[in-house]
């Protein structure tokens, strides 16, 4: 699957409601982590963060495919991207930006800051900073 223009990203196995959809991409690592209070998700005790790598012709659709897969009850987001095209996708709502534009990027973080996530989790825009 190796090719310069597929995207790279992250996606937390336990924000999917059917986690088939991880089988429709290539996991390169996965670290898991102990849920703190920090997480803002009380509701699960680890996260299983899968780094996967996305297919560029097959980029869009999987991120409708996440979007539609993701819990609906609480608020989660995954993201990948290449070096054009950033994918944010939140439950049935999926961002696509163009990483040049810094105006694109303020929108999938209103999103979710208005979602409820915290601050340093809306991490994804290089044109951002966490606090």
């Amino acid at each position: 699957m190796k090719n310069i223009n597929n995207f790279k990203g992250a996606i937390i196995e336990e924000s999917l409601t059917n986690p088939d959809v991880l089988k429709k991409v290539s996991i390169t690592k996965t670290d898991v982590y102990t849920v703190t209070e920090r997480h803002k998700t009380p509701w699960v005790k680890k996260w299983t963060f899968h780094f996967v790598e996305v297919d560029e012709n097959k980029a869009e659709y999987i991120a409708s495919e996440i979007g539609k897969n993701m819990d609906s009850e609480h608020v989660w987001y995954a993201d990948f991207c290449n070096n054009k095209t950033h994918y944010v996708i939140y439950y049935n709502h999926v961002f696509k930006m163009d990483i040049n534009k810094k105006e694109d990027y303020q929108k999938a973080i209103d999103y979710g800051s208005k979602l409820g996530l915290p601050n340093y989790q809306l991490d994804f825009s290089p044109h951002h900073k966490v606090s």
